[in-house]
């Protein structure tokens, strides 16, 4: 088995993954504008879609969206702390009946024939962290699917300022007095980050060339019994659209999620985040102006692409 494989295995498996993770959206506000994003990308895209495959499908965000929409869905995920927790909100909100939990990896959808899904999705880059075998799973996925496709990847551009900013997570806080443990993490580490760091152009341009976030001290660290955060590969977006297109998918949009979200401080997002009514007009002007392809790789974190299957 890979690394990408073993790795994600032991990471997205430890036990609290699955509460942490369908807490996001309560917790940091770039997960609330890529969240709104897709709901909005896939609420509009919804006309004769009747099954779906949500691959890397985590807590359920999504599974739970489509069932409600009375769509019949396949969540497919390698953690079962986050199965468990999907198979839980599933029940609360009255759609069980609708969705087939699966457990897997990405790197082996063998086990699904051609074109079994009206839709498929991937979301929050389960796809990145399948490296060497990001382009296979690609793949994969627009085989399985019969009419349209959504995923979202990690995107190189918006991932680069991330190595000139320890601290950027801190932006993204909606409470600082929450008990989430990241958030505490994020706050208590702070001054020391911003202390410590170095600006490293090598690193900077290491990333840009090759795309690559983590490798060697992965590995080590796993070997070593720890659970470090999956090996990444990130996405340029005309490279994405290119895989895209070679597997015969067309009209394909891109967005980059967050790219409007991220040029404003916390003190203003969080005033946003806290009226109901700026709060849904902020993130309907966040999905026009993060779908303009001259934005689109400057995402917060994902790169997103959405086009029709080849018939």
């Amino acid at each position: 088995m890979d690394y990408s494989r073993k790795i994600s295995e032991r990471l997205w498996n430890l036990p609290d993954k699955g509460e942490l993770e369908s807490r996001r959206e309560e917790t940091f506000i770039d997960d609330i504008v890529q969240k709104s994003h897709i709901e909005k990308e896939l609420l509009s895209n919804l006309e004769e879609i009747k099954t779906v495959f949500d691959g890397g499908a985590g807590c359920g965000r999504f599974s739970i969206l489509l069932a409600k929409q009375g769509c019949e869905v396949t969540h497919f995920d390698i953690s079962q702390p986050m199965i468990d927790k999907a198979k839980e909100l599933a029940e609360r909100e009255g759609v069980s009946d609708r969705i087939t939990f699966v457990k897997g990896a990405l790197e082996d959808l063998s086990g699904f024939g051609n074109r079994s899904f009206d839709l498929v999705i991937s979301f929050d880059a389960p796809v990145s962290y399948t490296y060497p075998h990001q382009e296979k799973v690609i793949g994969e996925l627009v085989r399985i699917c019969r009419k349209r496709i959504v995923i979202s990847v990690a995107s190189r551009l918006g991932s680069l300022p991330y190595l000139a900013n320890p601290i950027q997570k801190n932006q993204f806080i909606l409470d600082e007095n929450c008990e989430d443990p990241f958030v505490k993490w994020c706050l208590g580490n702070r001054d020391n980050a911003v202390k410590f760091f170095r600006f490293r152009k090598d690193a900077v341009m290491k990333l840009q060339a090759e795309g690559l976030m983590g490798g060697k001290d992965e590995i080590a660290e796993y070997e070593k019994g720890g659970t470090p955060w999956c090996i990444t590969y990130t996405f340029l977006p005309d490279e994405l659209e290119a895989l895209l297109k070679k597997h015969g998918i067309k009209n394909i949009k891109l967005a980059g999620p967050g790219a409007y979200a991220r040029t404003l401080p916390n003190e203003i997002l969080v005033k946003i985040m806290n009226d109901p009514k700026q709060r849904a007009e902020f993130l309907d002007f966040c999905y026009q102006y993060d779908s303009n392809p001259y934005v689109c790789g400057m995402g917060k974190d994902n790169l997103l692409a959405a086009g029709i299957c080849p018939e």
